[in-house]
């Protein structure tokens, strides 16, 4: 056994036998480490298999503390423990099994240790603001607010401006989809629009499926509306597997679904036009709602994009998701939602919450979608992101340990990075923020934190001597780290 598993082992004693309750905060990562003669790689190590095992959880500049269902978790036998391996097998048997997600402070801790300043951002969910028309798009924000009357500040509530709507509507006239503007709800971006779509659907305690890995915003959603997370495996390259859907459907009450069918966050993976239309085809037969997040749908490599699965919906189930802060404006947040046939129910869910988007942000996204030229704005974007995506392949391929598998998307901004099974890509995501990097380590995408030995990579940054450097240092502390060592 490992030091870092004997440690391990001594505190699950500890809370076994009480002497650790519910609600003790553990020792520092500094008092462990002098008290058993440790690294503090070691102790983190530790910590981190104990919050993996539901044990402890960390708080936010506080440290780790025994989760009250501890104790209850140790007595009790073995339930169908899932080792978060990328074998189709072991992760569609872990498909049946209902999950209260509780993932929030880990994402927290990964995402606030990200945003330090200096830290080369291969861990973050955003591109770069180089990329993006800021200059031109306030212009537009400039000449719109100018002109701005009284009344116009209370009409389009709570649907959002009619000018926007059209210009989203074309946009999806040009995708091939009938999309009329009326039936839009404009948001306070796609998160608002996702989580409006969701309590739409559901209600506590229900039963919803989500993507293994997936967002990890999904699962934050789920725990915040204590939901329960049915996790539906996902390939890298081919998305969903629909195989374990089907099957979950039979055996389970899925309430609702929650699905990105194309440049999935974290793995990149698309799902053929073939694949989407079975998606809606069962979901219908089921009369079970999909919320599709499709956040990265202009961010296609080559010249054609990929439809959404919206597109073979005739029953109204599926809730179509999207924005403009992946492609445009980041800080705008402006997004909308193609609701199907509930719309009345997110309205209503609307005007309980937030009302409205801001009413410049909108005006201006519209001046610039019909003025400022984006669809060569948006030629140049995705020649930047497949130009980085090379940048970063052959990154890996130089630095990283032989056998490592990567994700190949056809879009979006990520890559999914698998290590052999025994690698710990939380150590990696720890040791990293010491050389001023960040990563995204695999357990946030998963409401059981499976993934262990997997991260995300973003690509979304113009490659430097800087990134090479940061990439090169990565894949040095991978080497180093079992089983490469």
């Amino acid at each position: 056994m490992k030091r870092y598993e004997q440690l391990a082992e001594l505190l699950a004693a500890d809370i076994r036998t009480g002497r650790l309750a519910p609600g003790t905060r553990l020792p520092s990562i500094r008092t462990i480490t002098a008290q058993h003669g440790l690294s503090a790689s070691t102790a983190f190590k530790a910590y981190y298999r104990l919050e993996e095992k539901g044990l402890v959880r960390a708080q936010t500049r506080s440290g780790y503390y025994v989760t009250a269902l501890a104790a209850q978790q140790l007595a009790a036998p073995a339930r169908g423990a899932v080792d978060g391996k990328a074998g189709k097998a072991s992760i569609r048997a872990a498909a049946i099994v209902a999950q209260r997600p509780d993932v929030s402070e880990l994402v927290f801790s990964v995402l606030g240790a990200a945003q330090e300043p200096g830290m080369v951002p291969l861990g973050s969910a955003f591109a770069s603001p180089e990329l993006f028309p800021l200059q031109r798009l306030g212009k537009s924000l400039a000449r719109t607010s100018r002109f701005l009357q009284g009344p116009d500040t209370v009409a389009s509530l709570p649907r959002g401006d009619e000018a926007l709507r059209r210009q989203i509507a074309l946009r999806y006239l040009g995708m091939g989809v009938a999309q009329p503007a009326e039936e839009l709800i404009v948001t306070h971006g796609a998160l608002e629009a996702l989580n409006l779509c969701l309590a739409a659907v559901a209600q506590p305690g229900d039963l919803i499926a989500v993507e293994s890995p997936g967002f990890y915003a999904s699962l934050q959603a789920l725990e915040r509306l204590k939901m329960k997370a049915l996790e539906i495996p996902v390939h890298p390259q081919d998305g969903l597997d629909l195989a374990a859907l089907a099957e979950a459907l039979k055996r389970r009450p899925v309430k609702a679904c929650w699905f990105m069918t194309s440049f999935q966050n974290p793995t990149g993976a698309s799902m053929s036009l073939e694949k989407k239309k079975a998606l809606v085809t069962l979901l219908a037969s089921h009369d079970i709602p999909l919320i599709e997040d499709d956040v990265y749908a202009e961010l296609y490599f080559g010249s054609r994009g990929f439809l959404p699965a919206k597109a073979f919906d005739r029953k109204g189930l599926v809730m179509h998701c999207s924005s403009f802060s992946k492609t445009l404006a980041p800080g705008y947040r402006v997004g909308w939602v193609s609701p199907g046939r509930f719309g009345q129910q997110i309205e209503r869910l609307r005007l309980m919450t937030t009302l409205s988007a801001s009413l410049p942000a909108q005006l201006a996204v519209a001046d610039y979608l019909q003025y400022g030229g984006y669809d060569k704005h948006l030629r140049k974007l995705r020649h930047a992101m497949e130009s980085q995506f090379s940048s970063l392949l052959a990154a890996l391929a130089r630095h990283f340990p032989a056998g490592v598998r990567v994700s190949r998307p056809a879009g979006g901004y990520f890559v999914w990075v698998e290590f052999a099974e025994g690698f710990d890509a939380l150590a990696l995501h720890q040791a990293a923020l010491a050389h001023g990097i960040s990563v995204a380590p695999g357990p946030i995408f998963s409401a059981r934190r499976n993934f262990r030995h997997c991260l995300r990579l973003n690509y979304g940054y113009p490659w430097s001597d800087e990134y090479e450097a940061a990439m090169q240092t990565l894949g040095a502390l991978a080497k180093g780290q079992s089983p490469y060592r």
